[in-house]
């Protein structure tokens, strides 16, 4: 085994750890994905330096993708940002596990990642938009009158709404929606507001 190769390993261990512990699991607290990340890097790692020659490198990184997406099939649901960490883990591990003559190029690649990952998933971005899943004990059939009960509901200014369930039977309504929470300043004058108004 090469420097070059022994410097990579040791470049990529510290990215895994990076994202793995420093991004994700200081943000989100998930045990369980802390593991299979650095399991898929790893083990991406590993696979891709062992077999990683100029002949075989494409033919392995597509197929080192398309078992994680099967993996991502078959698996538990997980959400589409940690979709983002699971591709993020293992081409670092690919990046870092190919054969290479200058570790820099390689190593700005990995450092790319990082960034990205740190940029997109920082709470500061875009922290007042929300999404959830919400059933209401009533049957909407006006897309109005629906929008103006979770804006109600949530305290929020709907931005899209998607019904998936609509039960006339039992008069609920089981929706999608995405909005965006008010600011505080907002949110402190409402709740002056329904004091006021209790009192």
């Amino acid at each position: 085994m090469t420097t070059t190769a022994l410097i990579l390993i040791g470049i990529d261990v510290t990215a895994a750890l990076i994202l793995s512990l420093a991004l994700y699991y200081r943000r989100h607290h998930r045990r369980d994905l802390l593991v299979a990340f650095l399991g898929v890097n790893i083990g991406v790692l590993a696979v891709s330096t062992v077999l990683g020659t100029a002949e075989v490198a494409l033919g392995l990184g597509l197929g080192l993708f398309g078992v994680l997406s099967i993996i991502r099939l078959r698996s538990s649901e997980i959400s589409q940002r940690e979709v983002a960490y699971y591709f993020a883990a293992l081409a670092i591990g690919l990046i870092a596990g190919l054969p290479q003559t200058d570790p820099w190029p390689a190593t700005a690649l990995i450092a790319l990642i990082l960034v990205v990952m740190w940029a997109a998933d920082h709470p500061a971005l875009l922290s007042r938009s929300r999404h959830q899943i919400v059933r209401l004990d009533r049957a909407f059939c006006d897309e109005g009158e629906l929008r103006e009960a979770l804006a109600e509901t949530l305290g929020a200014e709907v931005t899209s709404l998607s019904v998936q369930e609509l039960d006339l039977v039992n008069d609920t309504t089981l929706v999608d929606v995405r909005y965006r929470v008010a600011t505080r300043s907002i949110a402190t004058a409402r709740i002056a507001e329904r004091a006021g108004v209790a009192s």
